[in-house]
């Protein structure tokens, strides 16, 4: 565990969230995430998480603001340092790297339900709700960076994605990949062993895929899900859609202005 009390592993390890940030803030990130994913849980898995942050003058401040002070990340890790560890449904993992943060999830949460709900969010409303946050993305499982083993876990990905629709439904797809750190494989050999692995119901889309598999590769570690809209969202970056609602708000102001 960190000396500020909040819950920490020795190496990534999923299902969870790579979360990019400001260079040198990595450890206030942590902060703000610890904060911003225990309030989004508690609406979303509010069975165990409701009585831990619902009631909390923290979480209705964050809400309200899309900038965080430096009081409120501090009150935000006392609520961590409190949380009984049983409880506690996040951990950082250490990644020794500038600019990107890796936060693991235990049950209930579903990384992708958590992110996606988070970013619908900021899209509505303007408010990221985080300072030095940038992009998020879930992995809903992670294994070795082995070609057999990632194979293994797309097939797993996709078809617990794929198990809501009918058999005979058809999708197109894309493979979204973004490698850190990691020299061992080549950015083709991972897409071609990938793509052997998605059922022919799925086709290529290169231009406008109605789902999107996004594939990690941090050192020897690979992590995947499968999401949608993620073009459109932005690539989950809260800091653009953030600055999309403001120009929108903008325009709509500017519309009634020059009407009246």
């Amino acid at each position: 565990m960190h000396k500020d009390g909040i819950s920490s592993k020795r190496h990534v390890d999923g299902p969870g969230v790579w979360v990019s940030c400001v260079r040198g803030k990595e450890r206030q990130t942590v902060g703000e995430l610890y904060d911003l994913f225990h309030s989004v849980a508690a609406d979303l898995w509010p069975i165990e998480d409701t009585h831990l942050l619902k009631n909390s003058p923290e979480d209705t401040e964050t809400h309200e603001s899309s900038e965080v002070s430096i009081e409120e990340q501090i009150n935000a890790e006392v609520i961590a340092i409190k949380r009984p560890k049983s409880e506690q449904k996040f951990a950082s993992c250490q990644t020794n790297t500038s600019c990107v943060v890796f936060i693991s999830c235990k049950s209930p949460v579903d990384p992708v339900q958590l992110v996606e709900s988070h970013i619908q969010n900021v899209k509505s409303t303007g408010a990221a709700r985080t300072r030095y946050t940038h992009r998020f993305v879930p992995v809903s499982a992670t294994c070795y960076t082995d070609l057999s083993d990632m194979q293994t876990l797309c097939k797993s990905v996709l078809q617990s994605y794929l198990a809501k629709y009918d058999e005979t439904s058809t999708h197109t797809y894309k493979i979204e990949l973004r490698m850190r750190n990691h020299t061992n494989l080549t950015r083709s050999a991972v897409i071609e062993a990938i793509a052997e692995c998605v059922p022919d119901r799925c086709k290529v889309n290169l231009t406008n895929p109605e789902l999107f598999l996004l594939v990690e590769i941090f050192k020897s570690v690979c992590g995947m899900s499968v999401t949608t809209n993620y073009y459109t969202l932005h690539k989950y970056n809260v800091t653009e859609l953030a600055n999309d609602y403001a120009q929108k708000v903008e325009l709509e102001e500017g519309s009634r202005v020059s009407v009246m």
